[in-house]
């Protein structure tokens, strides 16, 4: 099995997430924006991310998809030097690169395009490009036509059947792996590409690093036609994409469990050899939490998500539910610059479950790889199983605004809540448990999520102890008083609720993120 079956994926678009500006007219120096990533290492590593899947970082004119130049990072976001620092520690912090590839299209400064500009039909790059002649003028003024991507002539289509094309994008990809160390590509309108491509840069890939992870964008079709042995490993699952979300729109839990079976169900999906890559949202739809109706069912479709076949991946800032739609034809609010400090103001609540999610992933291998077997559903509950070999992990979810009493067989003789450690009544075998309204549980035979040390948040009890009236001082400086530890009506969750010394606001956090680290200083040190 390789990595790629058992991680968790951050998904950044490097232009949005730095605040890059919108245009490269090639007059800004070289300014180091993407190193900001470094600091966001240890957010990285709390939610048990495997691989970050960065959109376009190469030269381009806007936004990242009309590359000018393959081998050069965009000036926006820094040089290779810079990048290179990126990659390796993130490398030596044990989490992988995926790279965009952008190869069905370039932009008009590309300088294979410019040469026909500049030369007409003598230039030696006329086949590089599809559909390209001379038998009349461009919409964007050229003596001659081209293809453009879906009717965009500012992104200009090539010729993946010219050998030229493709020796020049393989170049490319070998500088990658080889200069920066990827360990994997996103191709960028996958269902535009050559299959003949794609088998090439497949055997090259694959020949540099046998684990090297292959993952294309595609939105309708069959998923077989593009991910199987001789051409990509993974495609976006857009077809569960959009039940994910709707199923809890329309309080309508068929829907999702429908294509979740029809990929992957144990009486035969037709992707069940394809770990298709899950999401909620990206760079190019509505945030999540602009899509919901209803915020609380926030947690049940992450819980989902991490818990359905597939690779589950997180689109970053989205783990505190911010918003963002498209307006205008315009993408920007989907890729905002984003700061951690000000994230963490946000839905702590929701990202403290996706960064349990993460926790209980890793734990339990039949999550991630196990089969999908629907046991109970209605229009708002749902109740299924994941199964590898021995282990059983159940998952349950109740969308609706008020208790549902779940009742199930099992062959297991002693179960628990693994998010809230709370044990379910078995008798005879046949558990029950009472959900909480907009609730999702997590049930597993043993609790080694909530009881195994763990990296980060464990450390000994005189320093997990919490003193109320006590000062602590943040990492970042901040002095405050620890005013109570309540607990999480919903979650049973510890929070420790603290009052801000310099302005008298108030806050809270959770306990094990409290007492925890932030890289390697402690977050809040007692000072009195």
């Amino acid at each position: 099995m390789n990595w790629y079956d058992n991680a968790i994926i951050y998904h950044i678009y490097p232009l949005g997430f730095c605040g890059a500006p919108k245009f490269n007219d090639g007059s800004e120096d070289v300014t180091y924006r993407l190193d900001k990533v470094l600091d966001w290492i240890p957010h990285l590593k709390e939610m048990n991310v495997d691989a970050v899947y960065f959109g376009p970082v190469f030269e381009s004119v806007e936004h990242g998809y009309d590359t000018i130049d393959y081998k050069k990072i965009d000036r926006r976001l820094g040089d290779n030097n810079s990048f290179r620092f990126i990659c390796d520690r993130l490398h030596d912090n044990g989490i992988r690169i995926i790279l965009d590839g952008v190869f069905n299209h370039v932009g008009r400064k590309f300088p294979q395009f410019v040469d026909i500009q500049e030369k007409g039909q003598a230039s030696e790059y006329c086949g590089w490009f599809q559909n390209l002649n001379f038998g009349g003028p461009s919409p964007c003024g050229d003596p001659f036509w081209y293809e453009g991507w879906n009717g965009h002539y500012n992104l200009v289509k090539l010729n993946l059947r010219n050998p030229g094309v493709c020796d020049h994008l393989i170049d490319a990809v070998n500088y990658w792996i080889e200069s920066f160390g990827i360990d994997g590509i996103r191709f960028d309108a996958a269902d535009c590409i050559d299959f003949d491509f794609f088998k090439r840069i497949r055997s090259f890939c694959k020949g540099k690093k046998p684990d090297f992870w292959l993952m294309g964008e595609i939105i309708h079709g069959d998923y077989n036609r593009w991910a199987n042995p001789e051409m990509l490993d993974s495609v976006t699952n857009y077809e569960c994409y959009k039940g994910l979300w709707s199923s809890h729109n329309d309080k309508n839990y068929f829907e999702i469990d429908y294509s979740i079976n029809r990929q992957s169900g144990a009486n035969g999906g037709i992707y069940r050899n394809i770990d298709l890559y899950n999401f909620v949202d990206n760079h190019d739809v509505n945030r999540l939490a602009s899509t919901l109706h209803n915020h609380a069912h926030l947690p049940l479709v992450y819980t989902l998500m991490y818990t359905m076949p597939g690779i589950p991946s997180i689109y970053y800032g989205s783990e505190y539910g911010i918003e963002g739609r498209k307006e205008n034809n315009s993408d920007d609010n989907l890729r905002p610059c984003l700061h951690l400090q000000d994230m963490e103001r946000e839905n702590v609540s929701l990202y403290r479950h996706i960064v349990k999610l993460g926790r209980i992933y890793r734990a339990y291998p039949s999550l991630r790889t196990g089969s999908y077997e629907r046991i109970i559903i209605t229009n708002q509950q749902l109740l299924f199983k994941k199964v590898l070999g021995e282990q059983t992990v159940y998952v349950a979810l109740n969308l609706a605004d008020y208790d549902f009493d779940l009742n199930f067989g099992t062959h297991m003789p002693h179960l628990v809540d693994v998010f809230t450690s709370t044990p379910i009544k078995v008798e005879n075998g046949n558990a029950s448990v009472r959900m909480r309204p907009y609730s999702a549980m997590i049930i597993v035979e043993d609790d080694i999520v909530n009881t195994e040390p763990r990296n980060e948040a464990v450390v000994e009890d005189k320093e997990t102890e919490i003193v109320i009236g006590g000062k602590y001082r943040h990492f970042k400086g901040n002095e405050y008083e620890v005013i109570a530890v309540a607990r999480h009506s919903e979650t049973m969750e510890e929070l420790v609720v603290y009052r801000s010394l310099k302005d008298n606001e108030v806050w809270a956090r959770p306990k094990t993120m409290f007492v925890g680290k932030s890289g390697e200083q402690r977050r809040f040190t007692r000072i009195d």
